[in-house]
């Protein structure tokens, strides 16, 4: 029997995947380019970074900083890390964030004074249709309403912020409507719930599988790469709401070859381990509905509050997607799988919020391992906040495509519709 790739490509491409070209010209020319190059000569603090080696840098500063550690943040232009401070008795804080190579800003906000405001609005005013996180570039947290957030509910969302205090929140309102982006149509398919799969992975027993959205999971618990076609795979696990939206879904036949890579429309790019997100970090997702997209995260352990329930531990983007984009992959040029698309407000021509499952945490809950590199980025060329040499420049023209590292939320794909990490059984 002959096995189709999953999801299936359309034999047609639209017109507007024109559009999809802009996007992949940030990307494909690096796709599956080496990752050497990489300068070893120790740059001058503050050092030139990798978003990846920013991200490392961040987490160590985090407990070599301790309370002073209010926050990070990449500048994608001067490509280096922005670690906030506050400074307080111990006069050395600066110059150890210095010496390993970030930009240092002093703040007023302390990390332990930002989440204790996030719990209060979390026990306060977990709204449907309300989301917030922690924005390290204003070094304040950052509280989204959607549309349907007015009248009483309006006004105690806004009395909550007011009563976290001056200087601590900033609230906004947004066109959109949050929801999961689940949707009839094609891609893989549950009864009549269409999403797209996002990476490829290897369950802890050995067996082929791959993660969506543990939304994906209501609509059914088998999976189709065509609508009405015979299952292909089987739900395992699945989170939503509640502390993640992630789900593990096994491929039925245990001779299914599950590639680690995603497609963006006949190339791939090869992916080699999991790794968290950084703020400011430039991040493309591939969806069965929208094809290529790229923006920049804004926000890290984002809080949700769907119509289904609330949602923890999200990555909040300005990267655009549309209904049956669900569970589809957000990676790096680089090779790296950052998350899996969860929901949001807005469209693909309009903008709004998108949220992401973090990739290095369903991994970890379900007992899974994606790539060549594992479940998630360690070591290598970020080891040591002492000694980062990140260079940002490794591989040929990597940082230079057109756009830059800030190609913020621009829709590219429209009609390209094969989506990631294909599987072939």
């Amino acid at each position: 029997m002959s096995h189709k790739r999953i999801p299936k490509r359309k034999a047609a491409i639209a017109a507007g995947s024109v559009v999809a070209l802009g996007a992949a010209a940030l990307l494909l020319p690096n796709a599956n380019a080496s990752q050497d190059g990489a300068s070893d000569e120790a740059a001058p603090a503050p050092r030139t970074l990798k978003a990846e080696a920013a991200s490392d840098l961040a987490s160590q500063l985090s407990g070599i900083l301790g309370d002073a550690y209010a926050g990070a943040y990449y500048d994608s232009g001067k490509k280096q890390l922005v670690v906030n401070v506050v400074q307080g008795d111990d006069d050395q804080v600066i110059v150890r964030a210095e010496r390993a190579g970030a930009v240092v800003r002093e703040v007023d906000n302390s990390m332990t004074e930002l989440e204790s405001g996030a719990r209060t609005l979390t026990s306060k005013a977990a709204i449907p249709g309300t989301s917030w996180a922690v924005d390290p570039r204003t070094n304040k947290i950052l509280v989204t309403a959607d549309s349907t957030v007015t009248g009483d509910k309006w006004d105690r969302l806004e009395s909550t912020v007011e009563g976290l205090g001056s200087g601590m929140a900033t609230l906004k309102k947004s066109k959109g409507t949050f929801r999961t982006f689940v949707s009839g149509g094609d891609a893989i398919f549950a009864a009549n719930s269409r999403c797209s799969l996002g990476f490829n992975v290897t369950a802890s027993d050995g067996s082929p599988a791959f993660l969506t959205a543990g939304h994906c999971a209501l609509g059914g618990n088998q999976w189709s790469d065509q609508q009405g076609g015979a299952p292909i795979a089987t739900i395992d696990q699945a989170v939503f709401p509640g502390e993640g939206d992630f789900a593990l879904v096994r491929y039925d036949d245990p001779a299914t070859q599950a590639p680690s890579d995603v497609n963006v429309g006949g190339q791939t790019v090869q992916i080699s381990q999991a790794a968290e997100a950084t703020v400011g970090q430039q991040v493309f997702r591939m969806g069965s509905t929208t094809g290529l997209a790229d923006g920049q995260v804004l926000g890290l352990n984002a809080t949700v509050n769907y119509p289904e329930g609330t949602v923890t531990g999200l990555i909040q983007t300005n990267v655009c997607a549309e209904p049956g984009d669900s569970g589809g992959s957000m990676f790096t040029r680089d090779g790296l799988a950052i998350g899996l698309t969860s929901g949001g407000s807005g469209d693909c021509t309009n903008g709004g919020e998108t949220f992401f499952q973090p990739v290095t945490t369903a991994l970890a809950a379900v007992g899974a391992t994606l790539g060549t590199g594992g479940g998630a980025a360690a070591g290598g060329e970020n080891a040591g906040a002492e000694q980062q040499a990140g260079g940002e420049d490794a591989g040929a023209g990597a940082g230079q495509q057109a756009g830059g590292e800030d190609g913020a939320g621009e829709r590219a794909g429209q009609g390209a519709r094969e989506e990631g990490p294909a599987g072939t059984h």
